[in-house]
């Protein structure tokens, strides 16, 4: 078992952050059959591009440097926060020194693909850094880029989410919500099926990350990242096609349309009308007039919080909504 020891100060320094090149590592860690499977949909679209970027780039070197579980913390630096670009991202890669990669390059690089000549070519080369960045880079821009847009509103709406519990329930709350196997008890946080015994905080906090790649939770434990707990963002199912299995709100659909019935199901925590439209996929628009007509008919309020307003349904929307599956 691994126990988080947390300290009231540890709960006051921690804090949420996204992370692209964590979520561009896990992608390629699926594409290449080492993660959690993409649905059919996601693979037929992706597999081609990856498989020409194996052939055409440095591609194989990056996933020469990674198992089923992990990789090397350079290609994917700790996040500082909610607003973690790939760009910044890619910054910190680009000026990983060599000997520090070089370091990683000799625990990670152990598996077959390792001992490939182009790869090891690439791996003892004095640019390798750079190379290894520039694959990344290219991956990014031809198999995450077009869908991050919708994928970040997916974690930014999970993590308003998370802090409206913190505000309503507590972090213990909180934090046994993130999965099902996280335990709160006696001041610590419990994960029942990693080892590791107990991990002290010492007052720096803990850094929680939502993810749309992960089906389970991960943990980053040594430096150069904080102690870290990455878990499954809420909303992911819908993303991966999984709600194909669940049954659609014809009721709900037949009262007030096929767009508004998506946009009351899909507030089951608040959001604001850029969130719903990158989540969703739908045009800013028409979201912001869909809205508009729900909280005319009572099914929604809205708020602002900080720079941003936020719907969330009423009472009489929660009850359309619970009863649409």
């Amino acid at each position: 078992m691994l126990r988080f020891g947390v300290s009231v100060e540890d709960l006051l320094r921690s804090r949420f952050a996204l992370s692209p090149a964590m979520d561009l590592c896990s992608l390629l860690r699926s594409l290449a059959g080492q993660g959690r499977p993409l649905p059919r949909a996601w693979a037929t679209r992706l597999l081609p591009a990856f498989e020409r970027l194996r052939r055409d780039t440095e591609l194989n070197a990056v996933l020469a440097l990674h198992n089923p579980q992990s990789g090397p913390n350079f290609v994917a630096p700790p996040p500082r926060g909610l607003n973690q670009t790939w760009a910044d991202d890619l910054a910190m890669i680009r000026a990983t020194p060599l000997e520090a990669a070089r370091h990683e390059f000799a625990t990670t690089a152990t598996g077959p693909l390792a001992r490939d000549p182009r790869v090891r070519a690439v791996l003892d080369s004095t640019d390798a850094v750079a190379r290894i960045a520039e694959a990344m880079d290219q991956a990014w821009h031809e198999l995450l880029a077009t869908d991050w847009p919708q994928l970040r509103a997916i974690c930014e709406r999970d993590v308003v989410h998370r802090v409206g519990v913190i505000g309503e329930h507590g972090w213990a709350t909180t934090i046994e919500s993130l999965h099902p196997s996280i335990a709160w008890r006696a001041g610590g946080i419990e994960l029942g099926f990693f080892r590791g015994g107990t991990v002290r905080l010492t007052g720096d906090g803990l850094l929680l990350i939502p993810s749309v790649f992960v089906g389970n939770i991960a943990a980053h434990l040594e430096d150069p990242w904080p102690r870290t707990l990455v878990y499954p963002a809420r909303g992911t199912a819908a993303l991966w096609g999984e709600q194909e299995t669940v049954p659609q709100p014809d009721a709900l659909t037949a009262l007030v349309g096929r767009a508004r019935a998506r946009l009351l199901v899909a507030l089951d925590a608040p959001a604001s009308t850029s969130h719903l439209a990158r989540s969703l996929a739908m045009a800013p628009g028409a979201v912001g007039d869909h809205l508009a007509i729900l909280r005319g008919a009572g099914l929604l309020v809205r708020a602002r919080s900080g720079r941003s307003v936020l719907y969330r349904r009423t009472p009489l929307g929660e009850a359309l909504a619970g009863g649409s599956g």
